[in-house]
C-alpha cells in the first residue's frame, strides 16, 4: 500500500492550501507527515491498510469513539470530518446524534485526577465522573457505551485510569487487543489535535510568515 492511497487527514483537518505556509511547514518533516497518516489509516481503514487482521473492532465503533473524543477536545472541524466517517460507515442517524449527545452530556475542562500520594498530589484535581446515562445506552448498546466511558476517562481523566476501568471493557465484550486500539485510536486522537492547534499557531508565527 503506497503513502498516498488516502488523502493526508491532517492536511484536510487544518485546511492546508498548496503551496501556504502550513504546506511548507508539514513539507519540512516528510517522515512525519507519513507515519501521522500512516497511523490514520491503520486506526480507521485497518481492513485496507492492514489485510487478513480480523478484528471485532468495527468501523462503527471506531468513527464513534472519534466523533465523541473529537467533541470531548472541542474541535469542531474533527467533529465534523469524523461523524461524515460514523455515517460513511453506517451508523444509523439515532447512533449519530447520540454520541454528539453523550459528548455534550461528558463535556468538562481537565484533565482531572489524583497523582499516587507523594509531592505530586498537591497537584491533584477533583472533576466530574462519567457514565452513559440509560437512554444514551439503550441506543449505542452496552460495547459502545464502555468504549465511550473509557475514552472520557482518557481524555478528561487520564491519572485516574486504574485495573478496574479495563474490567469494565472486558466485562463489555471487548478483547484485550481491541482494548489496545481503542487507547491507541484516544491517543491518535488526542495527537492530531495538537498537531492541528500547533501547525496554526505556527503559521501565524511572523517567523514562519517571513520564511514563506
Amino acid at each position: 500500500m503506497t503513502a498516498h492511497a488516502f488523502p493526508d487527514v491532517i492536511d484536510q483537518l487544518v485546511g492546508l492550501q498548496a503551496g501556504g505556509p502550513i504546506d511548507a511547514i508539514r513539507s519540512r518533516r516528510p517522515l512525519a507527515r507519513l507515519h501521522a497518516q500512516q497511523s490514520y489509516q491503520a486506526l480507521f481503514e485497518p481492513a485496507a491498510a492492514a489485510p487478513g487482521q480480523g478484528s471485532a473492532f468495527r468501523a462503527v465503533e471506531r468513527f464513534a469513539v472519534a466523533t465523541f473524543v473529537a467533541a470531548l477536545h472541542k474541535q469542531p472541524a474533527f467533529v465534523a470530518f469524523y461523524a461524515t466517517g460514523l455515517a460513511r460507515a453506517g451508523a444509523p442517524a439515532a447512533v449519530q446524534e447520540t454520541v454528539i449527545a453523550a459528548a455534550a452530556q461528558g463535556a468538562a475542562t481537565g484533565p482531572y485526577g489524583s497523582y499516587p500520594a507523594g509531592t505530586l498530589s498537591a497537584e491533584d484535581v477533583a472533576g466530574p465522573d462519567y457514565l452513559v446515562s440509560p437512554e444514551h445506552r439503550a441506543v449505542l448498546g452496552v460495547r459502545l457505551s464502555a468504549a465511550l466511558a473509557h475514552a472520557h476517562l482518557l481524555v478528561l481523566h487520564p491519572r485516574d485510569a486504574k485495573a478496574d476501568a479495563l474490567r469494565a471493557l472486558l466485562d463489555a465484550d471487548w478483547s484485550p487487543d481491541d482494548i489496545v486500539t481503542l487507547s491507541q485510536l484516544v491517543a491518535f486522537l488526542s495527537f492530531q489535535v495538537r498537531v492541528v492547534v500547533g501547525l496554526h499557531a505556527l503559521a501565524q508565527a511572523p517567523e514562519a510568515a517571513e520564511a514563506h
